[in-house]
């Protein structure tokens, strides 16, 4: 074989493993395209359905949070008394909804405080934002309790109001005056009023609590000014609560004396 065909063999040769080469690489490209391509539609697909389990959970709970205030709202109405079935259900979707209300606010709240928590800025400029926020809640809370109650106005009668608001509150209200009138017999008739006064506006802000504990803080709040105010008067409160205890103590033996006869 010459040297001239031994060439072009060659050649030939080469030329077709380049082209067997690029057909091997355009192939393994276009199967990596379809492979990354796949992936991709897999992550957003997987995104996707994560994202809508997520939301119909969240509607799941949002829904079972307000049959909870529902339920709530219907306990507290049905001490009222109402006879006519249409503003009977008016009245407790209006609790139920200032229940949900009152909620939002103090979420978002707490969602912007913990934000603020979490920047890299100075105490005093994390402080200024947070009292910020806090300011713009009181204001929020306050625009909400304003308009539920004069909405309650137009469809129920005082008393029946002081009941929402006692149900509101666990009825901590009328129980703490109660008890300071059984502790101290001898309040004047113008420390009963401030002290009643005083019970009423923690009742006030403690309706728009968002928890339990918080509503009892607000009460606490107002017992120790309570408190301040009759030391101030003279009377000894240690003294008045052991007296008042053991009063109890008697009352509660003479019944389980009397029973036992």
């Amino acid at each position: 074989m010459s040297k001239h065909s031994f060439s072009v063999s060659s050649n030939r040769q080469l030329a077709s493993d380049d082209k067997n080469r690029d057909t091997f690489l355009t192939l393994h490209t276009a199967s990596f395209k379809k492979i990354a391509v796949y992936i991709v539609l897999s992550i957003l697909i997987t995104i996707l359905l994560n994202s809508i389990v997520s939301g119909q959970n969240t509607l799941v709970q949002q829904d079972d949070f307000k049959k909870t205030l529902h339920d709530r709202s219907v306990k507290i109405i049905n001490t009222l008394e109402i006879t006519d079935s249409e503003k009977y259900a008016f009245v407790v979707n209006l609790l139920a909804d200032q229940y949900f209300n009152l909620n939002i606010v103090h979420d978002k709240t707490k969602e912007s405080v913990a934000a603020i928590k979490s920047l890299q800025l100075s105490d005093e400029e994390k402080n200024n934002r947070i009292q910020k926020e806090e300011k713009e809640k009181t204001a929020q809370l306050s625009d909400l309790h304003k308009k539920f109650i004069v909405q309650l106005q137009s469809y129920l009668t005082e008393t029946q109001i002081e009941k929402i608001k006692d149900g509101m509150t666990y009825r901590v209200m009328p129980v703490t005056y109660t008890a300071y009138q059984d502790m101290i017999l001898g309040l004047t008739a113008e420390q009963k009023e401030k002290i009643y006064n005083w019970l009423k506006e923690a009742r006030e802000l403690a309706m728009d609590e968002g928890s339990s504990e918080d509503k009892h803080k607000v009460f606490g709040k107002y017992k120790g000014r309570i408190n301040n105010y009759l030391s101030a008067q003279g009377y000894d409160m240690k003294a008045e609560e052991k007296a008042w205890q053991q009063r109890i103590k008697e009352k509660e033996a003479a019944k389980k004396n009397a029973n036992g006869k």
